[in-house]
């Protein structure tokens, strides 16, 4: 069955579905309702529940329009029992209010409120009932499906019976249910969740625990497992240079130069890396640390390694503070090992980026450091052995991918190290990059100090002043991070240009800097290098010191409206202070009423330091798919599956696809839930 013979043809319809993911019979199938009306029964009006969904069947006593704070039109019903209830329509024209006249018989379906009068129905679907006449309620739960530009929700559902019925003469291939008897069959649960029966159980419906559910979640698991699990097969197909160890006495004088020594799971993290390095495939790993844990220094010596090889590493990072931070860091460590180092960015002038790319590409240049300027046009290596990406997740996985292959020579790919700041919780790791193996920094380099996080209300913003004058009179200096550059008629937050001339004017014995994303790079690099100098006491910023910048005198750190941001951006925004001697401060600034959910992310601030627990909670609020971004669209992406309530499919998902060893099964399970996805296998 093609999905063209089935619609009857149709061209435009076929494009436009095409370009919605619908491009099978199939993934129509798997295109599934997102709730359910029960309009199998009636609800008498006295048992109606706040919240509650229910139809009822009713008589209009009477209707009127009501000019309240809002206009609309307020008919009373009255049931067989006389029972009564006001249905409220908010949109109406006058073709609907000469219908609501008295004896008028009406069904409506909707979820009762708090109203004027008491609990009310909110503009309930409704129908006008033939006089004398009582049609025969539904014989099954109506499905709500996700809009479907082309296809309206009855016709969706009659191909979708279409479908299925003829797939009952010619099931589709089950391999969950042909391996494991006991599994759901795959046509039984579609049926299920497509046609539920009344008896359904609406309530583990609506939190996608039902079996139907949970069958459907197993396979696309399953699915997503092998997927990745092949992608990373076919990666390890290429071959790769193999780089030997560094030996002691060169990591001897790599480390002199830190003034202290890697911490355990520092050099736990680096053996892994240089194991991988000395194979002929090539590495893909993902190195995962809180902020501060010394990521950096990892992978500057797993791109020592490489240099010592005879090759070029490249070191990417999302925002040129950041690229700045690691060359100058790359300085400091390869330069008097006898290394040259570059700097690459898309604000360079034009004479100096015409002299970066002929070293990089003469191999004058041994380790280049950048932003995404790495990866385009123009921009050759001599021998790329390595590719290092930091703070992955801003990138997207073809940005990825692009500066990979600046390093093919035939089958010959670099190696690839890619690095996160923000932690990712396991479970989420296991399904977004099961096609990297993980590595853990999970402790923190001595001397590291805590930082104390606490909050303040906006009203108490004169008090804080008061303790900011003091705190820089001690010779300490300081953060001020808002949200905006200018100010906005749209978003009620502080911006740093208003909250910089406020506190210039507030605290005139203060010297303040002032840096945002709008700032010209000289200008930048002025302000930063004047803080860094203490010349500056308080800078203020906004969220562009997020990553790239460390100042350990810096050690208080005020983020206003902090309420409006998410907690991976918290943490990040924490992670400036605490890289000193001296006790270190993280003061979130608040509305009087930041709201329900910026209260709960304030409180998860306030009691965590850690930044994998931190990442576990942001994924119980924001979900899996905000956690990782939108931008690794390249890589599988789930349909049905909630990483925060489907754990148990996860694991069994895991088992199920190391047991599945039929080519062909696992073949059809990647090509009926990730074909789209197609690309990011030959990545």
């Amino acid at each position: 069955m093609q999905l063209k013979e089935l619609l009857g043809g149709g061209g435009q319809l076929l494009d436009k579905l095409a370009a919605q993911g619908i491009t099978t019979p199939f993934d129509l199938l798997l295109h599934l309702p997102l709730r359910y009306l029960d309009k199998t029964r009636l609800t008498p009006v006295a048992a109606l529940r706040h919240g509650r969904q229910a139809l009822i069947e009713a008589t209009v006593a009477r209707a009127h329009v009501d000019f309240g704070r809002r206009r609309s039109l307020a008919v009373l019903l009255e049931d067989d029992s006389g029972d009564r209830i006001i249905v409220r329509l908010f949109y109406f024209n006058q073709g609907m209010q000469a219908q609501m006249r008295p004896g008028v018989r009406l069904r409506c379906y909707g979820e009762p409120g708090r109203g004027k009068t008491g609990l009310e129905l909110f503009h309930p679907g409704f129908q006008v009932l033939p006089p004398g006449k009582r049609p025969p309620l539904a014989e099954r739960l109506e499905p709500v499906y996700p809009k479907l530009e082309g296809l309206g929700p009855k016709r969706l559902s009659a191909l979708v019976g279409k479908i299925l019925n003829a797939y009952r003469d010619s099931p589709p291939r089950d391999p969950l249910h042909a391996q494991e008897l006991e599994s759901m069959p795959l046509l039984d649960a579609l049926q299920q969740l497509h046609f539920p029966s009344p008896d359904a159980n609406l309530a583990l419906l609506a939190d996608h625990q039902h079996p139907a559910q949970l069958r459907l979640v197993r396979e696309e698991l399953t699915a997503q497992q092998l997927f990745m699990r092949r992608s990373r097969a076919l990666q390890q197909r290429h071959a790769a240079a193999p780089f030997a160890p560094i030996s002691g006495e060169r990591l001897a004088q790599f480390t002199h130069k830190l003034h202290f020594s890697l911490t355990g799971a520092q050099q736990r993290a680096f053996g892994e890396i240089a194991e991988d390095l000395q194979q002929t495939r090539p590495m893909l790993r993902l190195v995962q640390g809180d902020v501060g844990s010394g990521k950096t220094l990892v992978a500057l010596l797993a791109a020592l390694q490489v240099i010592d090889g005879g090759a070029q590493a490249a070191f990417m990072a999302p925002t040129e503070l950041l690229s700045e931070q690691h060359f100058t860091q790359a300085q400091r460590l390869l330069a008097p090992l006898g290394k040259r180092c570059a700097l690459l960015r898309g604000s360079e002038t034009q004479a100096a980026r015409r002299g970066a790319l002929e070293s990089l590409a003469l191999g004058v240049v041994d380790l280049v450091v950048g932003t995404h300027a790495l990866f385009q046009q123009g921009v050759r290596f001599h021998r790329l052995g390595l590719v290092i990406i930091d703070e992955q997740h801003r990138f997207g996985v073809h940005q990825r991918m692009a500066l990979r292959d600046k390093g093919q020579d035939g089958d010959t790919h670099p190696h690839q190290l890619v690095m996160t700041a923000t932690p990712i919780p396991r479970t989420l790791a296991m399904t977004a990059y099961a096609d990297l193996e993980l590595t853990l920094i999970d402790e923190m380099p001595p001397g590291r100090k805590p930082v104390q996080t606490r909050l303040i209300a906006a009203s108490r913003r004169a008090n804080l002043l008061a303790r900011l004058q003091g705190y820089c009179a001690e010779g300490n200096q300081a953060y001020w991070v808002c949200r905006l550059v200018s100010e906005s008629e749209l978003l009620d937050c502080e911006s740093a240009e208003k909250t910089y001339a406020d506190l210039c004017e507030a605290l005139p014995h203060i010297r303040f800097g002032l840096i945002h994303g709008r700032c010209h790079r000289d200008e930048k690099q002025r302000v930063m290098q004047a803080f860094r100098d203490g010349e500056i006491q308080v800078l203020v910023a906004t969220t562009v010191i997020e990553v790239g910048v460390d100042v350990p005198n810096a050690n208080l750190i005020v983020i206003e409206n902090a309420e409006q941001l998410g907690l991976a951006q918290l943490h990040q925004l924490r992670g400036r202070v605490g890289r000193g001697d001296k006790p270190a401060w993280c003061l979130l600034m608040h509305a009087d009423d930041p709201g329900q959910g910026g209260r709960e992310r304030l409180r998860i601030m306030r009691e965590h330091s850690s930044g994998f627990v931190i990442a576990e909670e942001d994924m119980k609020i924001r979900g899996p798919g905000q956690l990782l971004g939108s931008r690794q669209s390249g890589a599988a992406r789930l349909r049905l599956a909630d990483l925060r309530i489907h754990l148990a499919q996860l694991e069994s998902a895991r088992a199920f696809a190391s047991r599945l060893t039929d080519p062909g099964a696992r073949q059809l399970l990647i090509e009926r839930w990730f074909r789209g996805s197609g690309q990011y296998l030959s990545s």
